[in-house]
């Protein structure tokens, strides 16, 4: 099939080249000209394991590629290309505000729909408040010289950050919601995606409300589930337990299970936290806030944890940060990404610079980014070099090579030896041993 794809982003570049490994057609639009240039190139502007390697693939012009993928900046391209257009464009936080900016969905469309002279069929992906499908159908009805002819469906995305790819070629679940069940909006969709269906993927129909809150209550309950622990570890450390031992303990229970039952820093990105607003800010205007206060409290956990690292980072500095040096290891929100949007170890290391102390990070991935976002810290080219001359380290982002440092090396370098392990991934004997101070969140000193 001939598939466009709106938006080249986190999302929409994965998805382009997910759906040319499929076997289909693929064209992906931006307006930015140095993201099509480097995506026609065969590189992303982001990293993410696997996506380079599908681009080579199948971007036109490359040596040995399957030339189905191409990207262009022309809205005439796109409508003339084909009739089936993915729309996987940025939903933020809204300036100010805790709801979801809509405007570069409303922009897609808008550009899109006075093209569209003949049937087509255009799916949403992207995370937006509950009713919004229903709103945009009618505007596309509206603006598209075809009327109702355009139909629009909606398709929520579950990717996660390190695992996209494999979360776009094998998903746990696929979710559509269409205007009329059994139509020819869900056969369409059902072709894009019979490859994944003949594997036994899980296809689920709804309407479009459904399908828009799917995403959003999926990442409310993850986040509960993050903060409930984060809430425990709170209690442990006020109680003298080991929050760590108790995460094990509930793992076994099957009505819990033990995944994202980890206490540590907290979550952050560009996914959970404004979602998660935005849910509690659509709740509002619907008349059912009442039903989303917890997250409030989800939020407010997750916060605090940020606050709790850096208290307990200055009591290891004899309670000031004032002619202290400390390391972060970590910038990016999670491992295996460049993402630091709402990133909880660069929150970190800016609250403790902004109190006096002199703070160095290293990242595997995510320095470039971090230094636009906070170019007043310093930064270092390996963990060795950040962690040269400190008073305490501060191990934030748990990254496999941080995992896997050798406590001897650092004990090297550091002026003391002082680990505060914000996401409990370190060995607490290991590091022991080895002669260093280990604290972390939840669990006992």
């Amino acid at each position: 099939m001939k598939i466009t794809v709106i938006g080249t982003g986190y999302l929409g570049a994965t998805h382009a080249a997910c759906m040319a490994e499929l076997g289909h057609e693929v064209l992906g639009l931006d307006v930015d000209p140095d993201k099509i240039a480097r995506l026609s190139a065969g590189s992303t502007p982001f990293y993410e394991p696997g996506l380079d390697e599908l681009l080579v693939k199948h971007v036109v012009g490359h040596e040995g590629s399957t030339g189905r993928l191409r990207f262009t900046t022309s809205w005439e391209e796109v409508a003339d290309f084909g009739d089936l257009h993915f729309v996987c464009v940025n939903t933020p936080q809204r300036h100010g505000e805790y709801a979801c900016d809509m405007s570069y969905v409303e922009s897609a469309i808008d550009s899109l729909a006075p093209l569209l002279d003949r049937p087509a069929l255009v799916v949403g992906k992207s995370t937006v408040p509950v009713g919004s499908a229903a709103r945009l159908a009618e505007r596309l009805a509206v603006r598209s010289p075809a009327g109702e002819a355009v139909e629009l469906a909606w398709n929520p995305e579950f990717l996660r950050e390190g695992f996209a790819v494999k979360d776009t070629l094998r998903p746990d679940r696929l979710v559509v919601g269409v205007r009329e069940e059994g139509g020819p909006a869900e056969q369409r969709l059902r072709e894009v995606y019979a490859p994944l269906l003949d594997a036994g993927v899980p296809f689920l129909v709804a309407d479009y409300p459904t399908a828009e809150l799917v995403k959003t209550a999926a990442n409310s309950f993850l986040a509960t589930k993050i903060s409930f622990i984060n809430a425990m570890a709170e209690v442990c450390e006020a109680a003298g337990a080991d929050v760590v031992r108790l995460s094990k303990a509930l793992s076994y229970d099957d009505r819990i299970g033990g995944r994202f039952l980890n206490a540590g820093l907290g979550f952050g990105g560009g996914c959970l936290p404004k979602d998660i607003r935005a849910f509690m800010a659509r709740a509002g205007e619907l008349g059912a806030d009442q039903a989303l206060t917890f997250l409030r409290e989800v939020d407010s956990i997750n916060m605090r944890r940020r606050s709790r690292m850096v208290e307990l980072a200055r009591q290891q500095c004899g309670d000031g940060f004032l002619g202290r040096r400390i390391a972060v290891l970590g910038a990016a929100f999670k491992p295996d990404s460049d993402d630091v949007r709402d990133s909880p170890a660069l929150n970190v290391a800016g609250q403790i610079q902004l109190q006096g102390g002199q703070v160095t990070v290293y990242d595997p991935k995510a320095m470039d980014n971090a230094r636009k976002l906070f170019p007043a810290l310093g930064f270092a080219d390996s963990a060795v070099e950040a962690a040269r001359g400190a008073h305490v380290v501060l191990h934030l982002t748990e990254w496999r090579e941080f995992k896997e440092m050798d406590p001897a090396v650092l004990s090297e370098v550091v002026a003391e030896r002082r680990i505060l392990d914000g996401r409990n991934a370190l060995d607490p004997e290991l590091w022991r041993g080895a002669g260093w101070t280990y604290r972390a969140l939840g669990r006992p000193s």
